[in-house]
C-alpha cells in the first residue's frame, strides 16, 4: 500500500485502503516505516509540568484538569511557585518546562480577571509570556506552551520565550461540538477554530505539537479525516514536530465517567493509521502512562517513536490518576521491545537542526549549543579539547537491531556503501554502536595488525595572520593587533632554527602550516621549504594545506600541478590534509564561505598525488554539519583515493568550540559528542577500508585517555608528538602542546597494544637513518 506523505490520497481513499487491511497488516506496515525512518531510537522529553492556571472558559465533558475558582483556591500559580517547580526540575535533570493552562479563563471568571489585574497583566497569555521568560532566564529550561487558541499576534508575542508550542486538534468532526457531544459548550474546541490556530502557528514558524484524542465519540473515518487535515497543514508549513495519538480515559466526576474507553487494539490501529498517513519522518507519540507497562512494546510496534514529556518531578495534571512510569521502567520496557530510549528537547530534532528558521534569534543559540548532529541533546557532559572526563563506560542495554544489522552488513560487504547507509551508521546507539565499533576494530586488525604507530615531529606555524575569516578558527588574526593573543610572523631564520632544533631532538618530520598572510605569495612557500631543507637536510617536510598551495599557485600565475612540482623539487615531501573541514558546499557556505571550495580542495590533492606528493586527509566535524554531510565527505575521499592512492591516513578532527568565533556567536554546536567521536573514527575505518589503511586519532583534541579508548574502535595511529601545537590550543584546547615518546608508549601499553615509531609515510623507524633514506628516495 502507499505510505507517502505527498498529500495525494484523500480521507476516503485512506479509509478504503485501511479498511482492506487486517490489524496485523496495518501494524506491520507502520512498524517497517517507523524503523526505516527512525531506527530503534525512541525519544522522550524530561520535563516539569507547570499548571499555570486550571481555570478555563471551556467545559469539555471528559476533563478533570479544568476546575472552578472555588475549587482552585486561586486563579494562577504565583511566580514563586513557578520558580520552585522549575528549580526542582533542574535539580532532577529536566530540560523542558511544559506550561499547561486553560483557555482564556478571564473571559469567563471574574476571579481570573481580578488576579491578572493584581499581577499587572491584561491577559492570561501576557502572564504566561512573563512566566515563561522568567523560567528560561533563571533556570535554562526550554518552555513548551499549551495555551489554547491563538492568533498571529499571540504567536509573535510568545515565540521569543518558547522552544515550541502545542494545541491538540483532537478531532476534525464538527458534530462532536453539537448538543450531547463531548465539546458542546466549549467554543475553543470547534475544529475550524483549532485548525486555523494550527495554521497560524505554521505561518509564525512555531515548532508545533498537535494530535488526536480517540474514544470520545468519533468514528474511524473521522480519525482519518483528522489525520489528513494535520498532514495537509504540515505539508504547507513543515511546522508540526510531533502528533500525539492519545486514548480517552474515563474519569470519575465527569459527564463521560461511564463512557467505555477505547481498547488497546483500537489505539494500536489509530497509531498505525497515523504512521501510514503521516509518513516516516513524522514523530508519532503516545503517552506511556495511559496503558499498562506491558502494552508499551505494542505501541512501539504500531508506529510510536516518542513517549512525549515524562516528568521525574511533577504529576500528569491532565491524567492525575495515571502517574508517569519511572524513567528506569520506561527505559527497560523500551529496551525489551528492541528499542533505545533517548532524551530530546522541547523542540524536536528535525526543527532543532534548523534553529535559524524555527526559533527566535535569542533562543536559537541556546538550542544549537545543546544538541548533537541529529538534533538530540548532549547528555554525556563532554566536548573535545575541554579536558573534561570522558563519559562513563558504555553499557549496551540491547543487542544490534535487525534493521541496523542489515545496514552494517551492507557497509562491510559493499565496496561503495552509499550516503544514506553511512548517515544511518552515525545514528548508532546501544548494541548498534557496539556492533559498529567491533566491526571497525576487526577491520583495523585485518588491515594493519595490532601495532600502534606514531611519528616524532614538530609543528611550525609560521604565522597566525590570515586573510580568511573561517568561523571555526581561533588561531588566525586579522592584523598585527592583539586579538585573543598577539599576532606574529616568523622570519626564515626562526623557521630554520626550529627545524634544526627538531632534527637535533630526534624528529623525523616538521609540519608547517600558517595563515594566509597578505604579504605571502608563491615564492614565500618556496623560501620556507628551502630554509627548512638547508637547516635539516634529512627531515621530512610535511607542509602547506591545499589552501596555501592554491594561494601560492594563484599569486604566481601557475597551474596548481606545476607549482606543486616546483615545491617537490625544492624538497617538499608530503601535504597535510587540512583545510578540508567538511567537503560539502552546504557546510562550507556557513563555516568558511571565503575559503577554497570542496571541489578545489580535492583538485589540489589530485594534482599533488599526480606529481608524486602523498598527503593526509582530514575532517573537522561537530559544528554546523549533519550526518549526511559526514557521509558525503567520506565518500568523496574514498572516490579520490580509489583514483590516486595518494592518501596515507585519515584524521578526524573534532571541533573544539570554546574560543571559536562561530560558537561564540551562537551559530555552531559545542563540538561532537563522545558517541559521535567514537563513530567518526570507526565509520571512517569501515567506509575507507581498504583504500586508506591508517586511521589516526588526535590526542590534541581528545587527550590521552580519549585516544586510548579509540584504539579499540578502528584507530591504529596516534599522530605526532608535535612539540609546539598551537592551533587547538588557541581554540581553548586543554591537552597541551606535546605528547612525548614515553607518553605515547604508556598510552599504547594501557590499551594492551605494541607500539612503533614510524615515518610520515608509515615506514617503521629503528633509527633516523631510515627517515633520511625515505627522504632521499
Amino acid at each position: 500500500m502507499r505510505t507517502s506523505t505527498e498529500g495525494d490520497l484523500t480521507a476516503a481513499e485512506w479509509d478504503a485502503r485501511l479498511g482492506a487491511l487486517s490489524l496485523r497488516e496495518t501494524i506491520d506496515g507502520a512498524e517497517a516505516i517507523t524503523l526505516d525512518a527512525h531506527g530503534p531510537i525512541v525519544t522522550y522529553s524530561r520535563k516539569v509540568f507547570i499548571p499555570l492556571t486550571r481555570l478555563c472558559r471551556d467545559v469539555c465533558h471528559y476533563c478533570t484538569f479544568a476546575t472552578t475558582p472555588a475549587r482552585a483556591g486561586k486563579a494562577y500559580l504565583s511566580p514563586e511557585e513557578i520558580r520552585d517547580i522549575a528549580r526542582a526540575g533542574v535539580a532532577a535533570g529536566c530540560r523542558e518546562a511544559l506550561f499547561t493552562l486553560g483557555d482564556r479563563p478571564e473571559d469567563r471568571y471574574p476571579a481570573a480577571r481580578a488576579a491578572l489585574t493584581q499581577s499587572g497583566h491584561e491577559s492570561t497569555l501576557g502572564y504566561l509570556r512573563d512566566m515563561a521568560a522568567m523560567v528560561l532566564a533563571e533556570t535554562g529550561l526550554l518552555p513548551h506552551l499549551n495555551p489554547g487558541l491563538m492568533d498571529a499576534v499571540d504567536y509573535a508575542a510568545l515565540r521569543p520565550v518558547a522552544a515550541s508550542m502545542g494545541l491538540m486538534l483532537e478531532s476534525s468532526a464538527e458534530r462532536l461540538c453539537e448538543r450531547g457531544g463531548p465539546h458542546y459548550g466549549s467554543p475553543d474546541k470547534r475544529p475550524a477554530a483549532r485548525l486555523a490556530a494550527i495554521e497560524e502557528a505554521g505561518r509564525a514558524a512555531v515548532p508545533f505539537t498537535t494530535g488526536l484524542l480517540i474514544g470520545i465519540g468519533e468514528t474511524r473515518r473521522e480519525r482519518i479525516e483528522t489525520l489528513v487535515a494535520i498532514r495537509d497543514l504540515h505539508a504547507r508549513f513543515g511546522h508540526i514536530q510531533e502528533v500525539i495519538v492519545q486514548n480517552f480515559r474515563a474519569k470519575p466526576g465527569t459527564r463521560m465517567a461511564d463512557r467505555p474507553e477505547p481498547s488497546l487494539d483500537d489505539h494500536l490501529w489509530t497509531i498505525a493509521a497515523a504512521r501510514l498517513i503521516l509518513g516516516g519522518a513524522m514523530t508519532i507519540q503516545a503517552p506511556p502512562n495511559l496503558h499498562d507497562e506491558a502494552a508499551l512494546g505494542a505501541l512501539l510496534r504500531a508506529g510510536v517513536n516518542d513517549w512525549g514529556g515524562v516528568s521525574p518531578v511533577t504529576p500528569d495534571h491532565v491524567n492525575p490518576e495515571k502517574p508517569w512510569p519511572h524513567l528506569d521502567a520506561l527505559e527497560s520496557a523500551t529496551a525489551r521491545a528492541g528499542r533505545s530510549l533517548r532524551e530530546r528537547l522541547a523542540i524536536g530534532p528535525r526543527h532543532a537542526l534548523d534553529a535559524d528558521r524555527w526559533l527566535d534569534p535569542a533562543l536559537a543559540p541556546v538550542v544549537r549549543r545543546t544538541i548533537d548532529g541529529r538534533g538530540l541533546p548532549r547528555t554525556d557532559g563532554w566536548s573535545p579539547g575541554t579536558g573534561d572526563a570522558l563519559p562513563a563506560s558504555r553499557l549496551a542495554k540491547r543487542g544490534p537491531s535487525a534493521t541496523f544489522d542489515g545496514i552494517l552488513e551492507r557497509a562491510l560487504s559493499a565496496s561503495e556503501v552509499g550516503e544514506a547507509d553511512i548517515a544511518r551508521l552515525f545514528g548508532a546507539e546501544d548494541g548498534d554502536l557496539e556492533a559498529v565499533l567491533a566491526a571497525a576494530d576487526a577491520l583495523r586488525r585485518e588491515a594493519v595488525g595490532d601495532t600502534v604507530t606514531y611519528v616524532v615531529n614538530r609543528n611550525i606555524n609560521y604565522t597566525n595572520i590570515c586573510l580568511y575569516k573561517c568561523g571555526f578558527c581561533a588561531f588566525s588574526k586579522g592584523s598585527t593587533r592583539s586579538e585573543r593573543g598577539p599576532a606574529y610572523r616568523l622570519d626564515l631564520a626562526e623557521v630554520s632554527r626550529r627545524a634544526a632544533e627538531a632534527w637535533e631532538r630526534g624528529a623525523t618530520e616538521v609540519c608547517l602550516q600558517g595563515g594566509i598572510h597578505p604579504a605571502y605569495d608563491g615564492r614565500t612557500y618556496v623560501d620556507i621549504v628551502r630554509a627548512v631543507r638547508a637547516a635539516a637536510t634529512g627531515i621530512h617536510i610535511h607542509a602547506f594545506s591545499p589552501l596555501e598551495i592554491s594561494h601560492g599557485a594563484e599569486t604566481l600565475g601557475l597551474p596548481v600541478q606545476d607549482y606543486l612540482a616546483r615545491l617537490r623539487d625544492e624538497g617538499l615531501s608530503t601535504l597535510p590534509g587540512t583545510a578540508a573541514e567538511v567537503l560539502d558546499p552546504e557546510v562550507r557556505a556557513i563555516l568558511c564561505p571565503d575559503k577554497l571550495s570542496a571541489d578545489a580542495w580535492l583538485e589540489v590533492m589530485r594534482a599533488a598525488h599526480g606529481v608524486g606528493l602523498r598527503s593526509t586527509a582530514t575532517i573537522m566535524f561537530g559544528h554546523v554539519d549533519r550526518y549526511e554531510h559526514w557521509a558525503r565527505h567520506l565518500i568523496r575521499l574514498r572516490t579520490l583515493q580509489t583514483e590516486t592512492g595518494g592518501f596515507t591516513e585519515f584524521v578526524p578532527l573534532p571541533f573544539v568550540h570554546m574560543e571559536a568565533p562561530i560558537w561564540r556567536k551562537g551559530l555552531a554546536r559545542s563540538g561532537p559528542t563522545w558517541r559521535e567521536t567514537l563513530l567518526m573514527h570507526a565509520i571512517a575505518r569501515i567506509v575507507l577500508h581498504p583504500v586508506i589503511p591508517n586511521i589516526q586519532a588526535s590526542w590534541v583534541k581528545l587527550g590521552a585517555e580519549g585516544v586510548r579508548q579509540l584504539l579499540d574502535c578502528g584507530v591504529n595511529d596516534l599522530g605526532g608528538i608535535l612539540m609546539d601545537e598551537s592551533i587547538t590550543r588557541a581554540a581553548g584546547g586543554a591537552h597541551g602542546q606535546c605528547l612525548d615518546r614515553d607518553a605515547m608508549i604508556d598510552l599504547a601499553r594501557a590499551a594492551g597494544r605494541p607500539i612503533a615509531q614510524r615515518t610520515t609515510n608509515y615506514h617503521r623507524v629503528e633509527d633516523r637513518r631510515l627517515a633520511l633514506l625515505e627522504y632521499q628516495q
